[in-house]
């Protein structure tokens, strides 16, 4: 029954599908998808989630004309709480946000407050919006990698299965069970595919832990699983953060994605046992 019901919410969505572009303000473009598809699946009650967190989005491709009908152009950044009843489904997102290109606005702060409005109806909680100027976003800065932070990409190791297997998790904690360390990594080679089009997804991946501590070669590979995983940006993260704690148990978890963009946003979900608010981490490749 819950597969049927997943893939009737689906059914209902843009994204896949052939649509013609509005360039006047239109709310209604925007769609939702209910965290819930996902969460059933990984048993999480939606009244006690193992983590907080937020999806940070940047939109790179925000326009409208002032009141003279003189465009404006600007950088947006949207901050959504992982509590949240929705998921914004990124097609609508664009859709939506191209549908501002030929309207007039007295002032960024009048777009900045119908942004708000529409995107917390749709999420289902309040959403954060911040507008800046095109040569001003300190948000974007390319961001320098703590000198802390293990790239786990070198490992030497030897593939053959690029289907997901939470399984490889197993065997991630080294032999020394008593160890507790603290580390940051990262690793570039995470890939994934859309739910709905099947379209390549990539991200910069950052995962911060206290607890025993992991093997790197085995969690690169349980990451690069993920390669021919067809699930939304939001759902990977929560999934892999989840397959964490089950079995490593770990004492604090921090696991961040930065994905690059496609149709001008780009998707950063933040899930942590511990901290609420993302960091301003933007790659190179963003």
């Amino acid at each position: 029954m819950a597969n049927y019901q997943n893939a009737t919410e689906l059914s209902k969505l843009t994204l896949g599908k052939s649509t013609e572009y509005c360039s006047e303000y239109t709310a209604e473009l925007l769609q939702g998808v209910p965290r819930s598809l996902n969460r059933d699946d990984l048993a999480l009650d939606p009244n006690n989630l193992p983590f907080i967190g937020e999806d940070v989005w940047y939109g790179y491709e925000l326009s409208w004309l002032n009141e003279k009908g003189k465009p404006v152009v600007a950088v947006a950044e949207f901050r959504f709480a992982c509590t949240s009843d929705n998921i914004v489904e990124s097609k609508s997102f664009k859709l939506y946000l191209n549908s501002f290109n030929q309207t007039r606005f007295a002032s960024i702060k009048d777009v900045e407050q119908i942004l708000i409005k529409d995107l917390s109806n749709i999420a289902g909680s309040p959403a954060k919006v911040r507008l800046f100027a095109v040569d001003h976003c300190p948000a974007l800065a390319i961001a320098k990698k703590p000198d802390n932070c293990i790239c786990i990409d070198g490992a030497d190791i030897s593939i053959d299965n690029y289907q997901y297997d939470a399984q490889l998790l197993a065997q991630a904690q080294k032999k020394d069970k008593s160890a507790k360390v603290e580390e940051h990594l990262v690793s570039h080679l995470l890939k994934s595919n859309c739910l709905i089009t099947n379209q390549p997804d990539w991200a910069s991946i950052y995962i911060h832990y206290r607890g025993k501590a992991i093997d790197h070669a085995t969690l690169l590979k349980y990451l690069i699983s993920f390669r021919q995983h067809n699930e939304f940006h939001e759902q990977c993260i929560e999934r892999i953060y989840c397959d964490l704690q089950k079995f490593c148990q770990l004492d604090e978890l921090t696991v961040f994605a930065r994905y690059t963009r496609r149709g001008g946003l780009d998707i950063n979900p933040f899930r942590s046992s511990h901290t609420e608010q993302a960091p301003f981490a933007r790659t190179l490749r963003q």
